[in-house]
């Protein structure tokens, strides 16, 4: 084991206090909350470590608000000679808790070598590494060439508008400035993820006519031509995603295909409100909608996945009586991957073989995250996801990440930033 290595498992404890510290901030998105407390938290820390931080709120994306603004830090150490700028960049938002916790979701209890609470794994804790990592880093090695840079973004969560987009549009990732980026979303720390498949999100509203409900023949239901709608999609467009696969190594393996999730439907009149008590009116619902959340392969294009449905919904306007429709496209997301040998892959792949003694596997996410942004609007390719966590407990109850996978991906890290930023 190197000095370094040595250096970074002495800091356990410390690794275990900041994660902690980090989940007890509900950074909840949305509405996006607490933002600017998890940016000061850390630009407390690490400017008393000789960091340059910049606050940067995302004057005008979506969601900013002075309610609710969106808040980003970017912290700067420069090196004593020129070199390379290494950038791990985490997301400091979580999604909503949801049910079923056993354990308080935003306590960051620790029990038997897991610290539980939501955003434990995704990726409080990888953020928590990369700080760790890069502090030992600095203690062992004051004279590095280059510079070192730690953000925690905002709204990752939500598509990275008011975080690596917003800073990627304002300069921070482009190539002359940063040349690797390392971002620990929890794919396991022997895990090297190359990219991601696209997203396509669209709402899709059928239209209906209001009437009495006594008499619906009266009117034209809504609601029943979104049902004709969804039964198209059982019947055609899942099949034909589910014949479709990928030569991406996107994991699980249920995502080498094509796949598409309701994301949400609503039909007629609004729900009552939580002090309403009474009854609903008897009306025919004139309007009902849905949200898709479509992911496709880098196989595909989004046209082709947008074309496809607009041509499933006209087939149903030409065959169904009095069908029609609108279509609302809210985003898109293309497929990013960056190359095997891209220096950050080779780099972070010889010290998991150093650290961990396994050759790495080289994975895509089902999902998207900010490295679409890092490499469509900064122009930089090489950028990885590598960080310690379980994939599979993103957003799930009594979300939990290991302190041991914590400090393995954190030596693979600074092992990573020796190899290049020492001469």
């Amino acid at each position: 084991m190197t000095k370094l290595s040595s250096r970074i498992d002495a800091k356990r404890d410390d690794l275990i206090d900041l994660t902690q510290a980090l989940i007890r901030v509900p950074t909840l998105n949305p509405p996006g909350t607490h933002y600017r407390d998890i940016c000061e938290l850390l630009e407390c820390r690490l400017s008393a470590r000789g960091f340059a931080c910049e606050l940067i709120r995302a004057h005008g994306a979506p969601g900013d608000s002075d309610t609710y603004p969106r808040w980003n830090l970017v912290a700067r150490r420069d090196g004593t000679r020129p070199g390379d700028c290494v950038h791990f960049n985490s997301h400091h938002d979580v999604v909503e808790v949801g049910q079923g916790w056993t354990r308080d979701p935003f306590g960051g209890e620790l029990d038997e070598g897991r610290i539980y609470g939501r955003g434990a794994c995704d990726m409080k804790g990888g953020l928590a590494a990369s700080v760790i990592a890069v502090e030992a880093f600095l203690e062992q090695h004051s004279d590095f060439a280059g510079a070192i840079e730690i953000s925690a973004t905002a709204d990752e969560e939500s598509g990275g508008y008011g975080g690596v987009a917003y800073l990627a549009q304002q300069g921070y990732f482009a190539p002359e400035r940063v040349q690797h980026v390392i971002i620990p979303e929890p794919l396991d720390k022997d895990r090297i993820c190359l990219g991601h498949r696209g997203g396509w999100w669209a709402e899709i509203e059928t239209k209906g006519e209001i009437a009495h409900g006594s008499m619906p023949f009266l009117g034209d239901c809504a609601v029943r031509h979104m049902g004709a709608v969804l039964q198209a999609f059982e019947d055609r467009l899942f099949p034909a995603m589910a014949a479709r696969h990928t030569d991406m190594p996107v994991v699980p393996e249920g995502a080498r295909q094509s796949t598409m999730n309701i994301n949400a439907i609503h039909g007629g009149q609004p729900e009552n409100p939580p002090d309403f008590d009474g009854l609903p009116a008897h009306c025919v619902p004139d309007s009902c909608r849905i949200v898709i959340d479509r992911r496709f392969l880098v196989e595909e294009t989004a046209d082709g996945v947008r074309d496809e449905v607009i041509a499933l919904l006209d087939d149903l306007k030409a065959r169904r009586a009095n069908f029609d429709y609108e279509l609302r496209e809210l985003n898109r997301v293309i497929p990013s991957m960056t190359d095997r040998d891209a220096p950050v892959v080779t780099t972070v792949a010889q010290a998991i073989r150093d650290e961990l003694g396994v050759d790495p596997t080289y994975v895509a996410s089902p999902g998207s995250y900010d490295q679409k942004h890092i490499d469509r609007i900064g122009k930089l390719k090489n950028c990885i996801a590598y960080g310690p966590g379980v994939l599979e407990l993103a957003h799930k109850p009594d979300e939990w990440v290991g302190v041991d996978d914590m400090l393995g991906s954190a030596r693979v890290m600074g092992r990573s930033l020796e190899t290049l930023l020492l001469p």
